[in-house]
């Protein structure tokens, strides 16, 4: 996983509230435990015709919008069951961070603990940031999670909150597991100064 520090990047906006993880990645692909290519399936059903040919007025799919790391999606976001290949496939597209006025709980966990970095906005700032950005397809955003902020366009930084063992994951760029294994020599020696009893 790598490190999230600051990102700063446009945005691609997919303003659908109830965005639940079956139309993030159909159940379809769900057959492997591989990370590798859901990227590719991200929105499968939106995002593509019946043959397999990308739509070309599909958000993710418009050329203002390749490369773009921040998806500004609506109300509700990763709602639906609680597959982890969600935040795979959003991730292996290139997504970084998702802002919306609300996440299912399951799927903001998910992110979490894959790299991926929810931030919650409040319905005043979500619609002021949508509407700059169809005013401008080239709206660049900067996240920093450090002093956890999203800086607007119009120079104004909001505050966001996020779990402080995510973030120090995050910043880390590491796992709940990775995070463990760094105290490995003190666990070592906790377990050599207290042997069993029995």
């Amino acid at each position: 996983m790598q490190k999230f520090t600051t990102l700063t990047s446009r945005l691609v906006p997919l303003p659908v509230n109830d965005i639940d993880t079956d139309q993030i990645i159909p159940a379809r692909f769900l057959k492997g435990i591989d990370k590798q290519g859901l990227g590719q399936n991200l929105f499968a059903d939106w995002r593509y015709t019946s043959d397999g040919t990308p739509k070309p007025d599909f958000p993710i799919n418009l050329p203002e919008n390749q490369g773009a790391k921040i998806l500004l999606a609506g109300n509700n976001f990763g709602c639906g069951s609680s597959r982890e290949h969600a935040p795979w496939a959003l991730a292996g597209f290139g997504f970084q961070a998702i802002l919306a006025t609300s996440f299912a709980d399951i799927f903001y966990n998910n992110a979490l603990k894959n790299g991926l970095l929810p931030i919650v906005l409040d319905a005043k700032t979500h619609q002021q940031l949508l509407e700059a950005r169809l005013q401008d397809v080239s709206l660049e955003l900067t996240i920093d999670l450090e002093k956890q902020t999203v800086a607007l366009p119009d120079g104004k930084k909001i505050l966001f909150s996020v779990d402080s063992f995510a973030r120090t994951c995050l910043l880390q760029g590491t796992d709940q597991l990775g995070y463990l294994l760094t105290f490995d020599a003190e666990i070592t020696r906790f377990e050599q100064a207290h042997q069993p009893t029995y």
